[in-house]
């Protein structure tokens, strides 16, 4: 194992590499990269093999190719509004004419006599070859050495030019070289994977696109399986080393709350239970995710969970993000619990009664605590709280449902975590490896569907919809009108969610229309959405707040506005506010989209309510450097792989890396492994050892 550590590299201040220096190195530092191997692993974001570089006099018209040449002309103009530059490449052979539009920073970028590559579509255009808005990377004169070989394009930095990071990374390298490779040969032989030293001369300055290749996939490995190794030393951790509770699961309650239900569990609601209470009988600390479609039944599940506990004697906890969704948890769930004489309260920010139920948490009379964020408030304790439940977990930081834990005296409670959001497997095997999942894939028998329309906001489509809420009013039917989304103004979004409520009145002068938003009183919310329950309100018009935790088995009719600023998982979410009860239902989404990605998002939504399909084409669509870059779920960025496009690598990582763990628990004989992981995820290890 000779050669230098990328933890020994992670050490040296990146102002160390030669040409960097000071100014240079603040500039990268500020940008995140602060050590050589932070350089190292600024990894190209494409290579240009010049061999198979198309000279201007043969590029073939209507064919996307790339180019490489000299810039001889630049000019830039503005035609009503729009900027224009365009910019003249030679390349020995011919002239090719890139434009670009709106991109007025490339007058600055192209000067003349600047090589670069251009790639895209060409075409004739009076009279001159031209390509519109091409993919275009200054190359420099380190391109010059290389003629005839593979070219690294790296993602600019400060504004740093690829061909000077070339130059930084190939100092790096140069001085780093033997780099050590900490995994154990037989592991790097049985799997085909080049050796690291290799691997990362070969993702920078490769011979040929098969060297790039074999680099790329050692080196997303390498990616992977540090992130593995952390789940697997904290499954490990919170799972055979805590104290936990082997609870009674065979006594009565929780058989008579099932059969005191009107329906019949699902097969995949009876599988979860299994799984749940296999997981609470064993003597270590259950950490388990419930994942399941809005309407497939999360509720009942984890209230089994939740009575498994009581009937041992210990307390339940379920904790939601918002006062709504608790809300609906315990007017949904306490008469059930009533029947089978468990006490169960509500605790929120604006409960009346916060003291007696305060005082009924920690003496034990209350069996089943429901609230938000006010559960982990100073000075709540749990007299034995057996059982944690987490709803819509993905709104809560890593150290609040840390803090629900520790409400517990004694052992750890076990801890369910729940999401309506689905979660393809390719990110739950990463962002929840470390947890058991139970997935709740079948809807309960005469669910209805959701007819899913996607509609311009122009007022004749928009009467479409209108029509159908009037339909439906007249049949005793309720509707949502869900507002736009105004990122980082909760204000406003209540304007705008109050101008749009009186636009509709005049819409609908005959219906009763009721207003719900984020910054009304908890009292006046609260009083709207019962008069909404209780068949009070015909439409009510709403903000996100409505996303999760309504349950109106009569609404029948969503108009979703500007449905272009929504994610695809909201849409999904929003979506599900309906097919509650009876049916047919319509979702109308309202979208103009301007990108090519809007218009993907909304077409998806409308062509399938499969939550699962969905939650794959909008990790497509995003890619997982969104979902990763949540800093609360306590993982680093993935600055190479792609969990999608690299899930065969993932599952080999995710497999060695927890078979290394249990035949090695401390990693006592594998220390560089130890070390790297630490050094390399740094302080979002220890997130994920506590976490």
């Amino acid at each position: 194992m000779s050669g230098r550590s990328l933890a020994y590299l992670a050490e040296i201040p990146v102002d160390r590499v030669k040409g960097v220096g000071d100014r240079l190195g603040g500039k990268l530092r500020d940008a995140g990269i602060c050590s050589v191997t932070d350089l190292l692993f600024h990894f190209p974001r494409r290579h240009i093999d010049r061999s198979l570089v198309t000279s201007i006099a043969e590029v073939p018209l209507g064919r996307e190719v790339t180019v490489v040449g000299t810039v001889s002309k630049v000019t830039a103009r503005r035609v009503r509004g729009l900027s224009i530059v365009e910019v003249a490449v030679f390349d020995g052979t011919g002239y090719l004419w890139a434009v670009f539009f709106n991109q007025p920073f490339r007058e600055r970028q192209l000067g003349e006599g600047t090589e670069v590559a251009l790639s895209g579509k060409v075409e004739r255009y009076r009279g001159r070859t031209q390509m519109k808005a091409p993919v275009a990377d200054v190359l420099g004169r380190a391109a010059h050495r290389r003629t005839g070989r593979i070219v690294p394009v790296y993602p600019s930095v400060a504004g740093i030019a690829s061909w000077r990071l070339e130059q930084f990374i190939a100092n790096a390298l140069r001085r780093s070289r033997p780099v050590q490779d900490p995994l154990p040969g037989d592991m790097v032989e049985s799997l085909s994977l080049v050796d690291r030293d290799r691997a990362l001369a070969g993702i920078h300055f490769p011979e040929d696109q098969e060297e790039a290749d074999r680099a790329r996939r050692r080196l997303v490995f390498d990616e992977l399986f540090r992130l593995e190794v952390a789940l697997a030393l904290r499954k490990r951790r919170q799972v055979e080393e805590a104290e936990g509770i082997s609870h009674v699961v065979d006594a009565e309650l929780v058989g008579s709350f099932i059969e005191s239900l009107a329906f019949p569990l699902t097969g995949a609601q009876r599988r979860a239970v299994e799984e749940i209470q296999a997981d609470m009988a064993a003597p270590h600390p259950m950490h388990r995710l419930l994942q399941g479609e809005v309407g497939s039944g999360k509720t009942v599940v984890a209230m089994a969970a939740l009575l498994t506990g009581v009937q041992g004697g210990y307390q339940g906890a379920v904790m939601a993000p918002t006062e709504v969704l608790a809300e609906q948890h315990y007017f949904g769930l306490e008469p059930l619990a009533r029947l089978v004489g468990v006490r169960m309260a509500l605790l929120t920010a604006s409960s009346t009664d916060r003291e007696e139920v305060i005082e009924g948490i920690s003496g034990g009379t209350v069996d089943v605590a429901v609230g938000t964020h006010a559960l982990i408030q100073e000075g709540i304790r749990f007299a034995r709280l057996g059982v944690a439940v987490v709803d819509e977990q993905h709104r809560f930081g890593v150290y609040q449902r840390v803090q629900l834990r520790e409400k517990a005296e004694g052992p750890r409670p076990d801890l369910l975590i729940m999401t309506a959001t689905p979660i393809p497997r390719t990110l739950s095997m990463t962002l929840y490896g470390d947890l058991d999942v139970s997935v709740l894939d079948e809807m309960p028998a005469g669910c209805p569907r959701v007819e899913t329309e996607l509609i311009s906001p122009e007022p004749l489509s928009l009467e479409s919809a209108y029509s159908r809420v009037r339909e439906e009013a007249a049949q005793g039917r309720q509707s949502f009108v869900v507002c736009p989304l105004v990122e980082d103004s909760e204000k406003l979004e209540a304007a705008s969610a109050t101008a749009e409520y009186e636009r509709l009145e005049r819409v609908f002068p005959g219906l009763r229309l009721g207003l719900v938003h984020g910054q009304l009183p908890a009292d006046e919310k609260r009083a709207t959405m019962q008069r909404f329950r209780d068949g009070d309100i015909d439409v009510l018009v709403a903000t996100t707040v409505i996303e999760v935790g309504i349950d109106i088995p009569n609404a029948t009719v969503m108009i979703i506005l500007d449905a272009h600023r929504f994610g695809i998982s909201q849409l999904h979410q929003l979506r599900g506010r309906l097919s509650r009860g009876v049916g047919p239902n319509w979702c109308y989404l309202v979208g103009d989209p301007s990108t090519d990605e809007g218009r993907e998002r909304l077409s998806a939504v409308a062509s399938t309510d499969d939550g699962f399909r969905l939650a794959e084409e909008d990790l497509r669509i995003r890619g997982q450097g969104t979902v990763f870059g949540v800093r609360q779920a306590g993982l680093p960025d993935l600055r190479l792989a792609d969990i999608l496009a690299d899930f065969e690598v993932l599952t080999g990582a995710r497999r060695e890396a927890f078979a290394l763990v249990a035949a090695d628990p401390l990693l006592d004989s594998h220390p560089k492994i130890a070390e790297e992981t630490r050094a390399l995820l740094g302080d979002q290890a220890e997130w994920l050892f506590i976490s």
